[in-house]
């Protein structure tokens, strides 16, 4: 690693103090609110990258740091502690790692006083961290959330998927056409669902295709519901709670006479930007999808939840959270699925689906959806999509899809999906 980038440096310590203070932000709002606009998009991007590098070895890089502190220094400190010694046990020069750490504290207005403790405790780390890191266990999820999810799948899997969350995400990308043609211009693997995974991929919007709308980022689970739903041309479907746009765009692609609805204005925006790049027309709604009215042959619902899914892509969210809106989450996906079957036409298919890995926000949504509608079935042979596992089929019929799964590839996020049947 290069022995510049202060500002990126100074900046991953920020998003830090803010995801793991007293009061926890997730770093996709603070990306939102502007926290790194002023940075160059080299630091941008770098600033972001050590700060989720960060949080995803933070128990590696605490059980290394204990070794050398008799007490925990102020969470400032801590984190530049934390920072520097994850870029040491990952290869940096500990000169430049270690000199930068020591500068950002010596300028900090309130704790300079600590500038010689972080250079004695980040030199000890540059001589015996990086044989250390290796030996240490896979960081654990925390006890709020490992507990259920244990539960849930078991210990073993539950180990497999903090491997997978301690391993990050490579970029997948979806093709606005063809996928192969588009693996090749991007010097990505074609996965066996169809989206196209690139690692050390850099700069997105410098990449082949970016400016010219060829594709756009969407993690392959998520690309998944879309092939489920198999939207027909001329066909009107409803995407609900649709932002970023990812699956907008790729029913927008098959053909579909899309409306793309989701509360959030800024979101909104973004799909809006996302439709104009790639050159795709769909129409665009800023309500709460409770209030949608209409008629639709399809509907896709990816519903507000937990996003536990997600953590290999965003790993402070089990930093930031602690699980207690989970409940208003789960009553508001209820709400969703009944209003969303009131704006199915008769033998329409519903796609139910959420980046969660809480049966209460897969499976058992589905069970009690079916109870509460006469009219549901279950379209099971649905998931007879390219490159699905039978395996991943559940009990009711839904697909189960987890972090874990294709190790040997990447891995994936965590996802449930299910075709539902009108009629």
């Amino acid at each position: 690693m290069a022995d510049t980038g202060v500002q990126a440096r100074r900046s991953a310590v920020y998003l830090l103090d803010q995801v793991l203070g007293e009061e926890p932000r997730l770093m996709s709002e603070l990306l939102a609110s502007g926290a790194l606009d002023k940075l160059p998009p080299d630091d941008r991007a770098r600033a972001q990258r050590l700060a989720q590098d960060t949080l995803r070895g933070l128990e590696r890089a605490d059980r290394l740091l204990q070794k050398h502190l008799q007490k925990a220094p102020p969470l400032t400190v801590r984190n530049v502690l934390r920072v520097g010694t994850v870029e040491l046990c990952q290869g940096g020069a500990a000169h430049g790692v270690v000199n930068t750490m020591v500068n950002l504290v010596s300028q900090h207005r309130t704790l300079s006083h600590l500038k010689g403790l972080t250079n004695a405790v980040l030199r000890k780390i540059a001589a015996q961290g990086p044989e250390a890191w290796g030996a240490l266990r896979a960081p654990r999820l925390p006890k709020w959330l490992r507990g259920p999810l244990a539960e849930a799948w078991g210990t073993d899997a539950i180990a497999a998927m903090e491997e997978a969350h301690f391993a990050g995400a490579p970029l997948d990308l979806t093709a606005k056409g063809n996928p192969a043609a588009l693996a090749e211009a991007v010097g990505g693997t074609l996965l066996p669902t169809g989206s196209v995974r690139v690692t050390d991929a850099g700069q997105v919007s410098t990449m082949p295709g970016f400016a010219e709308g060829d594709w756009w980022v969407q993690d392959a689970a998520a690309a998944i519901a879309v092939r489920v739903l198999a939207p027909k041309e001329g066909e009107t479907v409803l995407d609900l709670c649709a932002a970023p746009g990812g699956k907008t765009m790729q029913l927008a692609a098959a053909g579909a006479v899309v409306t793309s609805v989701d509360q959030s204005h800024p979101r909104m925006q973004r799909v809006k930007e996302n439709l104009t790049r790639v050159g795709l027309k769909a129409k665009t709604l800023t309500k709460d999808a409770r209030a949608v009215e209409g008629e639709f042959d399809a509907i896709l619902l990816d519903a507000p939840c937990s996003a536990t899914g997600t953590i290999r892509r965003h790993p402070d969210l089990p930093h930031a959270k602690d699980g207690s809106e989970f409940g208003d989450l789960i009553e508001l996906q209820s709400e969703l699925i009944d209003h969303a079957w009131s704006l199915l036409k008769p033998g329409g298919r519903l796609v139910f689906c959420t980046c969660s890995l809480l049966p209460d926000e897969g499976e058992v949504q589905v069970d009690e959806a079916l109870e509460r509608h006469g009219d549901m079935t279950v379209d099971r042979a649905a998931l007879d999509v390219a490159g699905v596992n039978a395996e991943w089929i559940t009990e009711e019929g839904g697909l189960r899809l987890r972090p874990d799964f294709w190790a040997d590839k990447g891995g994936m996020d965590g996802f449930y999906i299910a075709c539902l049947r009108k009629g």
